[in-house]
């Protein structure tokens, strides 16, 4: 049995059925492999920001990893982009990364690159392989990283004669590592918090704000009066009926320091200390009373239905329904506007929607439009590097199996970075309807110009404008193989949602605002 081979069948071995590709010239002993070893569904991207991206949606909506199949150092550069963003949302991936042969590499071929220099600023774990012999080891060792929890992307490097030579052992199983147990001591602080003291915040983040962890917290506020609310960098949240009416920390910074100034300690629940997304001339960095006390209920490696269940028991906390967030909404009529679009999506999302949301700063307040939806998951862009949206929402629906609508709100200017994900959803028949937003600007840049006291010219708005010449997303849908549509009010945008709704693949919906 060759390397390759080994590779593929202790990939399977872990639990890893799944792989998003992007191969060259380097992998095609092991493109060779799955094709040979039955068990892995490959799923082709036509550019590697996609490959790593739905790896992402994959692991948010499965809750386990996949592995992506990458062209060398300059393969792996393209996909760094939402890698980064997959890091900052805890994503579990396994890349396989192809290189030169062992004994080619010393020639400086021209793919040659420092390919495991630029994995580590992605990665958690990083290892080239040398030997065939080891590779089942090693891939054994990748996953394991991968599925340390919540998740971790571990970047396997792949020479080529290590996947072709003679001599792969299959990796023996393992058990996934169990995060770090709940300091005993936190706990008890927490406690003496929240019974002797007035204004304090829980924030959550991680799985905290899943639905078990919001039950949870939940209970911990209405038994202390304490407020909670979900850290902005947070990838998944359970959302709709049945869940806590749970905001965001805003973006915007004076938002986010007006909504935060009240509270003197600040219970973190695999959240981080709330900073702003960049620094601005004359504003603090941190958005939170400078004065306020944090406390660390659990890091971001430790299990926070854990360390809520801790606390519950801690104050005795009673049961506590979540309220009802009242009756459904009807879907809105007339011009498009943010809330409009939000009230349409809440009135006629199917049960059990997953909404992958690159809406920028369209899509700001939405929450508080889709309370009344049915139940839901909510997938944000966690790291800031845009093009993340369409890649995750066709990951997030393979991880669905196809038995879940998925619904991209996508903001245009960043749909040109992953457009190449239609493609994918078209070959795969995926239930996904984009709802494309088209401005035909990049409207968040204009806005944050102007945080910094300017007001965009001539010059600026060439660098901000995306409607010289226009970008036809009709037309750019339809070349993909994805049937599309124009809409132009809230009107035509329900009645192509319903539609899109009853097809079995993808939709695209350019909505004009």
């Amino acid at each position: 049995m060759n390397g390759a081979k080994s590779l593929v069948k202790t990939l399977l071995a872990a639990g890893v059925d799944t792989c998003f590709a992007n191969p060259g010239t380097s992998e095609m002993h092991f493109v060779a492999a799955l094709d040979q070893v039955p068990g892995m569904k490959c799923v082709l991207g036509l550019q590697e920001n996609v490959v790593t991206g739905m790896a992402d949606g994959y692991f948010r909506i499965a809750r386990k990893p996949a592995c992506t199949l990458l062209h060398c150092g300059p393969g792996l550069a393209n996909g760094m982009g939402n890698l980064h963003n997959a890091r900052r949302a805890r994503s579990g991936i396994v890349n396989i990364v192809g290189d030169q042969a062992t004994y080619h590499r010393p020639f400086d071929a021209p793919l040659t690159a420092d390919t495991a220099g630029m994995a580590q600023t992605v990665s958690a774990w990083v290892r080239t392989s040398t030997q065939t012999a080891d590779l089942g080891r090693d891939a054994v060792e990748a996953v394991r990283a991968a599925r340390t929890y919540p998740g971790q992307i571990a970047t396997l490097i792949l020479p080529a004669d290590v996947s072709w030579e003679e001599g792969g052992i299959v990796g023996a199983p393992f058990d996934a590592p169990v995060p770090p147990a709940i300091d005993g001591g936190a706990i008890e602080q927490a406690a003496r918090i929240l019974r002797n003291q007035r204004d304090v915040l829980i924030l959550l983040a991680g799985p905290g704000v899943l639905g078990e962890g919001q039950a949870l917290a939940h209970r911990v506020a209405s038994a202390t009066g304490a407020t909670v609310m979900a850290s902005y960098s947070s990838s998944h949240l359970a959302r709709g009926r049945g869940h806590m009416q749970l905001e965001r920390v805003p973006y915007v910074m004076e938002q986010a320091i007006k909504a935060l100034e009240r509270f003197k300690h600040i219970i973190l629940v695999n959240a981080t200390p709330p900073v702003g997304f960049f620094g601005y001339p004359g504003m603090p960095s941190i958005q939170h009373d400078p004065q306020a006390q944090l406390h660390v209920l659990s890091r971001p490696d430790q299990d926070p239905v854990e360390a809520l269940r801790g606390l519950v028991k801690e104050l005795g906390a009673p049961e506590a329904a979540i309220p009802d967030p009242g009756p459904r909404p009807e879907a809105a009529t007339g011009a498009p506007t943010p809330e409009g679009l939000a009230q349409t999506l809440a009135a006629l999302m199917p049960d059990n929607a997953i909404i992958s949301d690159e809406s920028i700063s369209y899509g700001r307040g939405f929450y508080k439009f889709t309370h009344a939806a049915p139940a839901h998951d909510w997938l944000h862009l966690a790291g800031g590097a845009i093009g993340d949206g369409m890649p995750v929402a066709t990951g997030a629906a393979l991880g669905a199996k196809g038995q879940r609508r998925v619904i991209n709100l996508q903001a245009d200017g960043s749909a040109m970075y992953s457009l190449q994900s239609l493609w994918t959803q078209a070959r795969e028949q995926l239930p996904v309807t984009t709802i494309l937003l088209n401005n035909s600007k990049y409207n968040i840049l204009i806005g944050e110009y102007r945080s910094v006291g300017a007001t965009p010219g001539d010059t600026a708005m060439s660098m901000l404008d995306l409607g010289n010449p226009a970008i036809d997303w009709t037309r750019l849908a339809q070349g993909m193989g994805v049937e599309a549509a124009r809409a132009s009010s809230l009107d035509q945008l329900a009645d192509l949602m319903r539609a899109s709704f009853g097809k079995r693949g993808p939709f695209v919906i350019e909505l004009m605002i």
